[in-house]
């Protein structure tokens, strides 16, 4: 299954603490924090509904109806205060707290993502990187004096250990479907996948495909519509 939903459209399908969310509603919650944490990085304290529309490309409207459907958050004539919009967004997405990660791939791409704050911005904090090339084993990654280029064969124990929560594959399409198994496979049930690859998952196990050939098709299609 994939977690990738169009961001507009609908509204509001929950407002009582301990009910799941629509992928719509978390789709589109996902794309406001991602957009208050840069801000937040910019040093701004407040941001409006229309501010995050023109970012997010979701209509003002549908912003305030899925934000009052949690809370008061802003006050009219001032905005959001992004701190305290970040924060209450973490908790509405269940993702406060400290989260691990395991990525697999050290190539350009795999170390890119490594090095960057791309995940650590939201609470992700990548623990370890594998590879299966023997003669990358060892080498350092980025600027982490802490990470370190992993054997394959330690996949089981790291993610016992270090209570791996997402699995994140930056590997050659045709590695995809076998890395993606043995993550099942140790355990792990939320699996990021960079590659081109279909990969096939039990229903209890959630991928995300990220395609950028996607993203510039569906911002192309608005464009052109």
């Amino acid at each position: 299954m994939s977690f990738h939903e169009p961001l507009n459209g609908g509204g509001v399908e929950l407002a009582e603490a301990g009910e799941r969310l629509s992928l719509g509603v978390a789709a589109r919650l996902s794309r406001y924090l991602q957009v208050l944490t840069q801000a937040k990085k910019m040093g701004k304290d407040t941001i409006s509904s229309q501010e995050l529309a023109d970012y997010t490309h979701v209509n003002s409207t549908q912003i305030r109806r899925d934000l009052s459907g949690f809370g008061k958050f802003g006050k009219r004539g001032v905005g959001y205060n992004v701190d305290s919009l970040v924060s209450q967004i973490r908790k509405i997405l269940r993702t406060s707290g400290q989260h691990n990660i395991a990525l697999f791939g050290a190539g350009h791409l795999g170390k890119a993502i490594a090095s960057s704050d791309i995940f650590a911005d939201h609470g992700f904090r990548v623990v370890a990187i594998f590879d299966t090339d023997a003669s990358k084993v060892g080498e350092p990654v980025g600027d982490k004096s802490d990470l370190s280029v992993r054997s394959y064969e330690d996949l089981d124990k790291v993610v016992s250990e270090e209570d791996i929560v997402v699995g994140v594959l930056a590997v050659p399409n045709e590695a995809a479907q076998s890395v993606a198994d043995d993550l099942v496979e140790a355990g792990v049930k939320i699996i990021f996948n960079y590659s081109e690859a279909l990969v096939q998952v039990p229903p209890d196990v959630t991928v995300h495909t990220s395609s950028p050939a996607v993203d510039l098709l569906y911002a192309l299609y608005f464009y052109l519509t």
